[in-house]
């Protein structure tokens, strides 16, 4: 089911542009991506003279995504996997001042929020990150034979690894990190109604389950898992009695199927690493956010509160919320 779009867009400086557009572009929700030169002092740039460092052009690759799908807290995080944000005007094998690292916004609501996710990736680093986070001053689109080089020349140079490729396409959360359980486990440690609805696809009451009428900031996330699912932020009351959210935390952690049980026609919602079922989306969520309602069920979440998130391995998180 897609969601009324929301295009926006951020920019991001690391090494050679030629693998970071092509990171970007595998992301989920991810639109388009451009390669180009940004924040330089000269109105017009080539190629040569950004090698050479005349006006201190940085390789940038523009990106546009759809807000409603994902957030530009996901974005960042991304960035971080695919750079050494350590390094000064250094990216693999790429040196330079056209290879530094850079966030690049037109919003002060996008610059917070790149600082906030900026401030948990910087507690992992014993040295200071050398990332520049500034307004975007200028960006100059690329030559065409920079734009998209890795789909028309697959083996050409780059910098950023097969593995972080991969991750790219996953999202932000890695499903590596959250093994189910075996059913006879849980058959142990979920309550009836747990069971019954994560895992023989039910439905509890509504009104009368667990989040429903839930305010606290924090993160929901799978039961059985506890891969992260939703965030309180997306969060809203759709009168319906059951958790309501305008999308996921991040869009690779759900899984839609067509479900047409009980004479319906739905979209069945269910977890990724897990596997279980969730709930349904319906197009009738807040147009201001997309336009999507995900039903969900508590009995198929276990609810973290903001102050407790940090204690349970959540910390990287907070900025989602």
């Amino acid at each position: 089911m897609n969601s009324e779009q929301k295009l926006k867009d951020i920019w991001f400086a690391g090494g050679c542009f030629w693998g970071l557009e092509k990171y970007f572009s595998l992301v989920p929700g991810v639109i388009n991506t451009a390669a180009g030169y940004a924040n330089g002092n000269t109105e017009q740039t080539t190629y040569e003279e950004v090698c050479r460092g005349d006006a201190a052009f940085a390789e940038t690759v523009q990106v546009t995504y759809d807000s409603f799908i994902t957030g530009l807290e996901n974005l960042v995080f991304l960035f971080y996997k695919a750079v050494d944000p350590t390094t000064v005007n250094r990216q693999g094998n790429d040196r330079g001042i056209q290879y530094r690292t850079g966030i690049y916004y037109t919003s002060e609501e996008d610059a917070e929020a790149i600082r906030r996710v900026t401030e948990e990736v910087r507690k992992k680093y014993a040295s200071p990150l050398a990332v520049e986070i500034k307004p975007l001053k200028n960006f100059i689109p690329a030559e065409e034979y920079h734009q998209k080089y890795l789909d028309k020349n697959p083996s050409g140079y780059c910098h950023i690894g097969k593995e972080q490729f991969e991750a790219a396409k996953r999202g932000n959360i890695d499903p590596a990190d959250y093994e189910r359980p075996p059913d006879s486990v849980l058959k142990d440690v979920l309550s009836p109604v747990q069971y019954q609805v994560a895992l023989e696809n039910g439905t509890e009451r509504p009104f009368g389950n667990e989040y429903w009428d839930e305010h606290r900031k924090g993160i929901y996330v799978d039961i059985t898992t506890g891969e992260p699912l939703f965030s309180s932020r997306d969060k809203f009351d759709s009168g319906c009695g059951w958790p309501s959210f305008s999308k996921p935390v991040d869009p690779a952690v759900t899984v839609e199927k067509e479900d047409a049980s009980h004479g319906m026609d739905r979209t069945e919602v269910r977890s990724r690493s897990g596997n279980i079922h969730l709930g349904h989306v319906f197009d009738d969520g807040p147009r201001d956010r997309g336009g999507l309602r995900y039903c969900i069920n508590s009995a198929s979440l276990r609810f973290i509160p903001e102050e407790k998130m940090e204690e349970e391995g959540y910390g990287a998180y907070l900025p989602f919320v």
